[in-house]
């Protein structure tokens, strides 16, 4: 059997100030020309340490691969030295990454990068260069591509800029293109374009993918095979097909349970792994996975499973066929936090029967970007343009649209952290506009926000107690002992020992620091909670935990959540009613199960359609919205979405459409609903 890639038995350190760190150990995997293989697990599974050491860019972080080889298309990287590797990075392996932002200089064009990478590796004039510049930048679906030529990186948008990072590791045609995590922070509608594209170059140019991904829905799509990493071991290694239809590690088998679905039943926790990954200077003995797993004996804590060759698959577990066959027969609940029927969070009842909590009337937020040519008149960006809704007591609000349509933008004016333009925000029937400085602190103790990034809204020099304390401080008279009873009493319940009262935000996971923000913003026992983006950056059982706890708290509290998010499995789990964002307006609001089963705006249907399956037996039907959304500063007349509807007609690119109520709780923009 041909191998363009082969590693064996790789295991990489990582040197620090006290002993040298293991980041994997034991990897061993194989491609074959014009295969994908994807690469899955929670963050700090290695996953990315791998990619980086087939590159040997890990020689730049104070890494080194201490044991095994690495061999790509008969050449061994293993102790190849730089000189020689500048040579095949780029023409025998390339590689994207999840920051685009990261891989381009900000002082120079996007063309000089891309010609510069082709005049490295071929024998080629600068006029050739830049043809064939131009021609990647056109085939990975970039518009006016001899104009983006001469831009700079960042006047490209996050999906242009992904897309040219596409063109400059495929410009020298390498046989194997390592993908990390390349669609994460792109909007579904997105990464879809970007998931597409990949396959149509993968059959063009005849190369092999390596693709690491933590979202099992794009594995499912994109995937021959599957490598499941925990804690920097393969756990196991498996046929697409087989892995989703009957995993044998318990690990995978978790990852698979913790993903969200358009089927998934609404009226049940989400399922959850107990715990997160440990850390590498503290990694247990035996089986890495078993202080999390239901199933462990005193033989995985003592002793380390190998990976065992399991029918036709390969995985690393003492206990596998047993473990099926009980999951099977379902004698064992695979996580004691998983499945109860709960209580609804929210009763629907009818809308005049509820307490309507925030009133938003003609609310617009237009930011000033200097004057037009040959104008006196200053040109606009239009990031909320004239929205109506009402967020009624006890109901969680999901608010979803791509990267630009204005979502956060109306979070942070709701909560007045930004000044309308125009229109009011009634709060218990309260103009918040109208509030003296005063007035309006005393206000926000109603109103908290979680935001997308816990460590990059705290202060990293503070000790959790004093950031979670810190409200506590601001808006009420305690005792230093009450203060502090009231932080750790907060820290239990939100899941994290109240022993951690003096230790800094850096020693805690991604959920583990979510959850900190969680405590932060219920101190004070608000009515309103703003979550933006509060679950994205997870990993999906992180994120499962996240979701369940705010559900839980919103039972016990009665809080009213604003939940802003573009993940939109998790937005149909955890919100009573949803409003579709595009460009500015809302385009279309229902509630959760009818705007899924019956959405009546395009766009809508074109951002549910978009949404990965972590199924390789479903194929994904033809995207349905192409195109990047429209700057704000200049939106296009008419119905804002007609540039990019499949059903635009003359009348959508003159009039816009009024927001209008369909039947009972449904309304929606579109002149032709569907």
């Amino acid at each position: 059997m041909e191998k363009l890639l082969e590693i064996k038995d790789l295991k990489v350190d990582f040197t620090n100030s006290n002993n040298p760190l293991t980041a994997i150990k034991d990897v061993t995997l194989h491609m074959k020309p014009r295969e994908t293989v994807c690469i899955v697990g929670e963050s700090g599974s290695g996953k990315t340490v791998t990619s980086k050491a087939i590159m040997r860019l890990i020689d730049y972080e104070n890494g080194r691969i201490s044991e095994g080889s690495i061999v790509v298309d008969g050449i061994d990287l293993t102790n190849l030295p730089q000189k020689r590797l500048r040579s095949i990075r780029g023409k025998k392996i390339a590689m994207i990454f999840q920051e685009p932002m990261a891989a381009f200089d900000p002082v120079f064009t996007i063309g000089s990068q891309i010609t510069e990478t082709i005049l490295e590796h071929k024998q080629t004039s600068r006029l050739e260069a830049k043809e064939r510049a131009v021609y990647l930048l056109k085939r990975v679906g970039i518009s006016d591509a001899e104009i983006r030529l001469n831009q700079y990186p960042n006047e490209l948008s996050g999906g242009m800029l992904q897309r040219a990072m596409i063109a400059m590791a495929l410009a020298c045609g390498p046989d194997l293109l390592i993908a990390d995590e390349p669609t994460t922070a792109l909007d579904v509608t997105i990464q879809a374009q970007i998931l597409q594209l990949l396959q149509e170059l993968k059959e063009e140019m005849g190369m092999s993918i390596l693709l690491i991904t933590h979202d099992l829905g794009v594995a499912a799509e994109m995937a021959d095979r599957i490598i499941v990493m925990y804690a920097g071991r393969i756990v196991e290694h498996a046929d697409v097909k087989l892995l989703f239809e009957q995993p044998y590690h318990p690990y995978t088998y978790g990852l698979l349970q913790s993903i969200t679905t358009l089927d998934s039943d609404r009226s049940k926790k989400l399922y959850a792994i107990n715990g997160s990954i440990p850390t590498l200077a503290n990694l247990p003995s035996g089986c890495l996975f078993h202080p999390r797993c239901p199933f462990a004996t005193e033989k995985c804590r003592s002793e380390a499973p190998p990976l065992m060759e399991v029918n036709n698959r390969q995985t690393a577990c003492w206990y596998s066929e047993e473990i099926l066959e009980n999951l099977n027969n379902e004698k064992i609940n695979f996580d004691i936090d998983v499945g109860t029927q709960r209580e609804k969070t929210q009763m629907i009842r009818e809308e005049e029967t509820r307490k309507t909590l925030f009133e938003v009337q003609d609310l617009s937020k237009y930011y000033a970007v200097g004057k037009k040519l040959f104008s006196r008149q200053p040109s606009f960006i239009r990031a909320v343009d004239n929205v109506s809704f009402n967020i009624y007591e006890g109901e969680t609000f999901g608010l979803v649209g791509e990267s630009g349509s204005g979502k956060s933008t109306l979070g942070r004016v709701l909560l007045q952290l930004e000044k309308p333009t125009g229109g009011k925000v009634l709060f218990q029937d309260q103009d918040l506009s109208k509030l003296h400085s005063r007035e309006l602190r005393e206000k926000r103790r109603d109103m908290q926000v979680i935001y997308q990034d816990p460590y990059g809204s705290v202060n990293p020099r503070w000790k959790i107690g004093d950031i979670i304390g810190e409200p506590l401080q601001v808006h009420e008279s305690l005792s230093v002992k009450e203060k502090n009873d009231r932080v750790q009493e907060l820290l239990e319940i939100v899941g994290i020992n109240k022993d951690s009262y003096n230790r800094y935000p850096h020693e805690f996971s991604g959920g583990q620091r979510q959850r900190i923000a969680i405590a932060r913003a219920i101190a004070l026992n608000p009515m309103f909670i703003l979550a933006d983006e509060a679950v994205s950056a997870l990993d999906v059982s992180v994120q499962a935990q996240i979701i369940n706890l705010l559900q839980d708290l919103q039972r016990e509290r009665n809080l009213t959540y604003l939940f802003i998010a573009h993940g939109l499995n998790i937005v149909r789990h955890i919100s009573d009613r949803i409003g579709v964002m595009y460009l500015g307006q809302l385009v279309e609001v229902a509630r959760s199960e009818e705007l899924f089963l019956h959405p009546a705006h395009h766009y809508t249907k074109g951002l549910i359609d978009s949404i990965p399956v972590a199924d390789p037996t479903r194929s994904r039907e033809r995207i349905s919205i192409s195109g990047e959304i429209p700057s704000p500063a200049n939106p296009p007349t008419g119905c804002r979405f007609h540039t990019r509807c499949p059903a635009a007609t003359a009348r959508c690119r003159e009039e816009q459409p009024l927001f209008r109520e369909l039947t009972k709780g449904h309304w929606a923009a579109c002149h032709n609903p569907i």
